[in-house]
């Protein structure tokens, strides 16, 4: 009898423990996931004073402007729709005609030289780079999360629990993930 319960308590502490563990890693990935999203926002309302700058440089580039919006809008949009791997569909979108954007600035030497131009291409940088550590650490707590549900002993109470595996913030662009090539 007294072996009996010895078994049974311990077995419970496994389980809450487990349990725990597994509320932990999901609060961890939600947490991160608003770290990002923060920075998203920033990104978010800087664009339209880029678009604005350029605008005043190159007026006959509406179409590649345009589409800069249009894509914010997208993620911002998806942003709201909380579903993330729709998010990082429309960021990843977003991230390219960004792209184009500063292309389309090697065309133009006085916007080039436009300080205000200067100010918020830096800004978007800065932004950039906390979003890069930003993903890397969803990314990492995504990992984890994602283990701990796919592994013994505790997929078992992920299951019964009802928790799930996180999608991961990748690129989804295979271009993107090719070496560039540095001619001189």
């Amino acid at each position: 009898m007294l072996i009996t319960l010895i078994v049974i308590v311990v077995f419970g502490l496994i389980v809450m423990s487990l349990y725990n563990k597994l509320v932990s890693l999901k609060n961890k990935v939600l947490e991160a996931w608003s770290g990002i999203d923060v920075q998203l926002k920033k990104r978010y309302d800087l664009i339209p004073n880029l678009v604005n700058t350029v605008k005043g440089y190159a007026s006959h580039e509406s179409g590649t402007l345009e589409k800069v919006i249009q894509a914010r809008n997208q993620a911002m949009a998806a942003s709201s729709s909380g579903s993330i791997g729709d998010q990082v569909q429309a960021e990843n979108a977003l991230s390219g005609t960004l792209k184009s954007l500063f292309a389309l600035s090697e065309n133009y030497p006085d916007l080039k030289a436009n300080t205000s131009f200067l100010a918020l291409q830096g800004s978007l940088g800065d932004i950039e780079e906390t979003l890069q550590n930003a993903r890397r650490y969803y990314n990492a707590l995504v990992r984890d999360n994602n283990t701990a549900v796919e592994s013994f002993p505790s997929n078992l109470i992920a299951n019964n629990f009802g928790f799930g595996k996180y999608d991961f913030f990748e690129i989804e662009n295979d271009a993107e993930r090719q070496n560039p090539v540095v001619q001189f």
